[in-house]
């Protein structure tokens, strides 16, 4: 993995936010929209995904967190890559702590996308209690390992997920199915449809994760 693109805290750095990016994308694609909707004591890191083959795109390398196989909700998963780039996440959780003082429930986890899933797969998984999960236009993969994979720490996390209704790469009834799930699991999940967008974000949709991101990591 290459070094993440970071956008410092305005002020005393107190809380961190680490967003994963879609497929095909880098860091780059969501640091500086993130970094507008955070609080002035959040720091912003975004990492860029390995290049590597993606099955769905005909083998064509590209940045991706682990293969993508098939568009079937009910499809083969690349297993062994989502455990594979789940660790690395969890790490780069375990180094912002060491590194830079900040509790892990001072941490959010999110990202868009193939990045949205990995969020949800990492941070559900995770064994110390994050401040929260933001996962967009996004599905929960492996999801027939749950509720036996979740980590006691991170139930009832707060979690705000939020979903295209004209989305035709990851269909909202992905996003539908992967709340009914999620919700089994956390008391504190939430479930956004936007009427009109696409496979992207819009205003109505950053002021929805702005206000959560407040929420989540108040100022100390």
């Amino acid at each position: 993995m290459s070094q993440p693109v970071i956008v410092p805290a305005k002020e005393t750095h107190t809380a961190t936010i680490i967003f994963l990016h879609g497929l095909g994308d880098s860091g780059h694609g969501w640091a500086s929209t993130i970094a507008s909707i955070v609080p002035s004591y959040v720091k912003v890191i975004c990492p860029t995904a390995p290049v590597q083959p993606v099955t769905l795109n005909g083998g064509y390398a590209m940045p991706s967190w682990f293969d993508l196989i098939t568009l079937d909700a009910n499809g083969k998963e690349d297993a062994k890559g989502i455990a594979k780039a789940g660790e690395s996440i969890q790490k780069m959780l375990d180094d912002e702590q060491s590194k830079s003082g900040i509790r892990s429930n001072r941490i959010i986890l999110g990202g868009f996308s193939q990045g949205g899933g990995l969020a949800l797969h990492s941070a559900l998984r995770y064994p110390k209690p994050l401040a929260g999960i933001l996962a967009l236009s996004c599905w929960l993969p492996l999801h027939k390992d749950y509720p036996g994979v979740l980590n006691s720490a991170n139930k009832d996390i707060h979690l705000l997920q939020c979903h295209g209704e004209a989305d035709h790469i990851v269909p909202v009834k992905w996003g539908e199915m992967s709340s009914n799930i999620i919700k089994q699991l956390s008391s504190k999940s939430d479930f956004k449809k936007y009427r009109g967008l696409a496979h992207s974000s819009n205003d109505e949709e950053l002021q929805d994760m702005k206000a959560f991101i407040k929420t989540c990591l108040p100022a100390e």
